[in-house]
């Protein structure tokens, strides 16, 4: 009989953890499977594939197997030590998998009652009443654009992707799917929205898996976004920010009336609060007034910013020893 090298077959390091095995196990048994694989050995590597994750899923298998020892290499001559089952303290007993495992299987972990290693018809993890193989399909990850509008008030829209879908003779191929998505009210960008069962396609009628769709907003003309806070410039004029004004303002909920203190400068950020993206807590808007110089066309209007310069004498650079 020979040794099994568990982490060889599906290509992990002996440290690796159950999220990374499930990744290995998932990716060779989708190439080896023997309704899609034309590897000439596809269907002895996909028991050897299914044997290895069996064990290696298994936290009580695993430790018992890693007992073994690190020193062999795939293919020695084994043979199990001796005492080696009531060693395990009954771990190794009365295993009733659902594939056909090898000997070496066998000799570890011990044969399965009324059959052979396996103990039953074959069949992978997860396979149905038949014995047949099934397997979740992989979960998808894509973007999808908004606009702002559509996350403040929550939208649906129609999202078209490709997906790989299991044809009518078990061979993979490409589809153009469209879904409509619903837009949650107060999404935030870089948040995910779950389409369930809009992933890749499963195996042996297994489900499939789900889609996720990451948020980006499209750029805007008036507002960009930090997280769930609004950000928007707004030009006013000189006197209104020498005096103090009231102006209206744009919000993604309508415009609203801003107060402007006197004596304001260009560059100062007012806040709006609770008028960003809606949530559990609301985001605010945050408004940064710039000053807007309105031209000189005629001689009187000239003649009104000379009159200016007379009697408001400023040096607007005067901080910088000029």
């Amino acid at each position: 009989m020979q040794y099994k090298d568990y982490y060889d077959i599906l290509g992990v390091p002996r440290d690796a953890d159950g999220a990374a095995i499930k990744r290995a196990y998932r990716k060779l048994a989708r190439k080896y499977h023997p309704d899609v694989s034309e590897e000439a050995d596809a269907e002895e590597r996909f028991k050897e594939v299914q044997e290895a994750y069996e064990v290696l899923k298994d936290a009580e298998k695993r430790e018992a197997y890693d007992r073994l020892g690190s020193n062999w290499r795939e293919g020695d001559p084994f043979t199990p030590p001796p005492g080696w089952e009531q060693d395990l303290g009954g771990h190794a007993g009365g295993f009733r998998g659902g594939a056909d495992f090898s000997d070496f299987f066998a000799s570890i972990f011990g044969a399965a009652p009324g059959g052979g290693p396996g103990g039953g018809p074959r069949g992978g993890p997860g396979g149905g009443p038949g014995g047949g193989f099934q397997m979740r399909g992989e979960d998808r990850n894509a973007r999808i654009r908004i606009r702002l509008e559509d996350a403040y008030a929550g939208a649906t829209r129609a999202f078209s992707f490709v997906t790989t879908e299991i044809g009518p003779r078990g061979e993979p191929q490409q589809a153009r799917k469209t879904v409509n998505v619903s837009i949650p009210k107060g999404v935030a960008e870089g948040q995910r929205i779950r389409l369930a069962g809009q992933g890749g396609a499963g195996f042996g009628g297994g489900p499939a898996g789900d889609l996720f769709l990451e948020i980006e907003f499209e750029p805007h003309a008036v507002f960009h976004a930090e997280g769930r806070d609004i950000h928007v410039e707004l030009p006013v004029a000189p006197w209104e920010a020498a005096l103090g004004a009231k102006v209206r303002t744009p919000t993604l909920g309508g415009t609203v009336e801003l107060s402007i203190p006197p004596g304001t400068q260009s560059g100062r950020r007012l806040r709006l609060a609770g008028r960003g993206l809606p949530g559990k807590v609301a985001g605010d808007q945050y408004v940064t007034l710039r000053i807007v110089t309105p031209p000189a066309t005629s001689d009187e209007q000239r003649d009104l910013y000379r009159r200016m310069a007379e009697l408001m004498p400023f040096d607007p650079r005067a901080g910088l020893g000029t």
